[in-house]
This record gives structure tokens, C-alpha cells and sequence, in this order.
């Protein structure tokens, strides 16, 4: 005889695991949806520029982009320098005299030879970092004696230049762009750093724009100081940059006109008009000209560029245009919110 059906037990429900927090990373990133194809990726950095130079690994980018802030003009009362001389150890300090006259061997430090004193070569002095840091202190003491302005921004843009050469690909370029107060101090810098032979050009940027005084020339001008890694071996690309009209185009052929010619090392060209499509408001915007030119020439598809000041972003702006990979640094909070509404696709990190 059949009775009714046993009652089937319900399985016990299995408890779900708890999950495990992935560990937080001290800085939060926030990614982007990725470039469309052929545009370059861009990562933006919110931190001071030495302090995330330091974490990038050696010789990672093809090009190298620095527009630093100019220097304060702060004045220093310090008159004491160490110097090693041939016959000194190295921990001698001298004084550097504040009498004398104008122009006598003892007001500029010169020996018997005339050759100054902080600027004679020591045989067998250790060079610092690798770099040929012996004879940029040296340099930077002389200066020091005449204009002590110098030590606050020498101090401050020497060890960015020095990260900037290990960053540097082997093929890899700097271009350092500063006003015409400074040009001349970072010019010795990078010849201690790089070496005078890795010197390429010095790019006069000219524009015509704003007030002109009437008690000497009007400065209407920017420097860019170019280096290379290896000299010979840097990357230039002659045939991709933009070419520009001629000045006297009636003395040239209609096949040259229409091609137009190659820029040489003064550019003319526009700051960035006031209610042009490029404007951020930024207030040390660089035109996308200027940028694109830089990059056109200094880089390849693919290539890595870095911006350690990246201001308004216009080198990554330009560079993932043309399909370069970009990475922008600012410690400007201003400078990364316009440079996140400006480049949308960019991966942002924040301390």
C-alpha cells in the first residue's frame, strides 16, 4: 500500500564567502575610457615635479618637455662657498671678497695665470650622480660671487635637470623653455649635466603681443634650450614637422612656395589668442604650435613624452593628437583640473 511521499529535506544554503577588500593604494587614480585609436594615452600626476620624477624609471621617454616656473629674484646674504682647488683638500671653504675694485684679480677670484679660482679643473674630483656635476658647482660659486639670486633657482631646477637626463631615452631630447633672465644661468646647468656636446639648438620663440616700454627694447621673446642624450643619435624628423611660408616668396620657386620651408631656430608665432578655441585660461598657457613643432620632431608614434610642469597640458593635449603616449605632472591643483576637462581620455592620479 503507497502512502504519502516523504517530505524531501531543503539544502542547507552554503554561507557566501566574505570578500576580501583589495588593499587601497595611498593615491587614488581615476581612469578615463580609453583614446579612440590612433590618439596617444595621457596620464596625469598631481605632485610636486622632483618627487614624481624620482619613481619613473631610467631612460623611459623619447622626449622631454620642461616650461618650470621662473625664478622668485629672492636674494640670499650667503658668502661662503666650498670650493676644492688643486691645492686645497676637498673640504676647504673659501671667502669670496666683497672689497676690491671693479675688475682686479682679487675682486674676481683669479690666480696668477688668470685663470679663476672656482674654475680650475681638479684632477681625480669624484663627478656626482654620474653627471659632470664637479664643474657645475664651480660655475654655479663663480656666479654666486655677482648675482647670489642665482643659488634659489640654481638649487631649485639643478636636480630636475639631472632627473631629466635619466629619464632620457638614449634618443631621447630636452627642450627647456625659459625667459630671457634665466636662459643664460640654466644654459650652464645643462652644459654640466649633459655635456657642452650634447647641445643642439637654442630656439628664439618670438611673438608681438602686450605693452612696450619706451625705455629700451621691448622683450618679446622666449628661449628653448634643446639637448640631447647621445649626440648624432637623438631623434629629429625632419620631414614630419610643419613647414612655414616663405618670407620672400616671389624669390623662390612656385614648387617651393607651395611646399613651403623648413623653420629654423627663431619661430614666429602667436601667444595664445584670448578667444581662440585653444584657450584654458591658464595663465602660462603655450600655444599648441609651438608644442606640436616640438613634438612633430622629437618624437615617433608610440614614443613616450613627459611634461614635468604641465601647466594648462598642452604638451599632452598635442602629443596624444599626433600619437604619442603623455605623462603630465603638476602639483598645481588649478593646473590638473584644467588639464582634466581639456584632455578627457587622460587617467588622473591624485596623492
Amino acid at each position: 500500500m503507497s502512502g504519502a511521499p516523504e517530505p524531501v529535506a531543503e539544502p542547507t544554503p552554503v554561507a557566501e564567502p566574505t570578500p576580501v577588500a583589495e588593499p587601497v593604494e595611498a593615491s587614488a587614480v581615476v581612469r578615463a575610457a580609453s583614446p579612440a585609436p590612433g590618439i596617444g594615452a595621457v596620464e596625469i600626476v598631481h605632485g610636486e615635479a622632483l618627487d614624481v620624477a624620482r619613481t619613473l624609471p631610467d631612460s623611459a621617454f623619447t622626449l622631454i618637455y620642461l616650461d618650470p616656473p621662473f625664478n622668485t629674484g629672492r636674494t640670499q646674504e650667503r658668502h661662503v662657498v666650498s670650493s676644492r682647488r688643486a691645492d686645497r683638500p676637498a673640504d676647504t671653504t673659501q671667502e669670496i671678497p666683497d672689497a676690491g675694485e671693479p675688475g682686479s684679480a682679487e675682486s674676481r677670484g683669479t690666480n696668477t695665470d688668470g685663470t679663476p679660482d672656482l674654475l680650475r679643473s681638479v684632477p681625480g674630483r669624484e663627478v656626482n650622480h654620474g653627471f659632470h656635476g664637479h664643474r657645475y658647482e664651480r660655475v654655479r660659486e663663480l656666479l654666486h660671487a655677482y648675482d647670489d639670486r642665482f643659488d634659489d633657482y640654481g638649487d631649485f631646477l639643478m636636480p630636475r635637470l639631472e632627473e631629466a637626463w635619466r629619464l632620457l631615452a638614449d634618443d631621447g631630447t630636452l627642450y627647456l623653455h625659459l625667459d630671457y633672465r634665466e636662459a643664460h644661468y640654466a644654459k650652464v646647468m645643462l652644459d654640466a649635466v649633459f655635456g657642452r656636446e650634447c647641445f643642439l639648438n637654442e630656439i628664439i620663440w618670438a611673438y608681438d603681443y602686450g605693452a612696450k616700454p619706451r625705455t629700451r627694447w621691448p622683450t618679446k621673446h622666449d628661449t628653448i634650450l634643446v639637448y640631447v642624450k647621445t649626440p648624432g643619435g637623438h631623434v629629429f624628423n625632419v620631414d614630419d614637422v610643419e613647414r612655414e611660408p616663405y618670407m620672400a616668396p616671389s624669390l623662390v620657386s612656385a614648387a617651393k612656395r607651395e611646399r613651403g620651408k623648413l623653420p629654423t631656430d627663431v619661430w614666429w608665432h602667436t601667444i595664445v589668442p584670448t578667444t581662440g578655441r585653444e584657450k584654458t585660461g591658464y595663465p602660462t598657457q603655450k600655444p599648441e604650435g609651438i608644442l606640436r613643432r616640438i613634438v612633430q620632431a622629437s618624437s615617433r608614434r608610440g614614443d613616450r613624452v613627459l611634461d614635468l610642469f604641465a601647466g594648462s597640458g598642452t604638451t599632452g593635449a598635442v602629443a596624444s593628437a599626433l600619437g604619442r603616449d603623455a605623462l603630465l605632472v603638476d602639483v598645481s591643483s588649478e593646473a590638473v583640473r584644467v588639464m582634466r576637462e581639456r584632455i578627457p581620455h587622460a587617467t588622473v592620479q591624485e596623492p
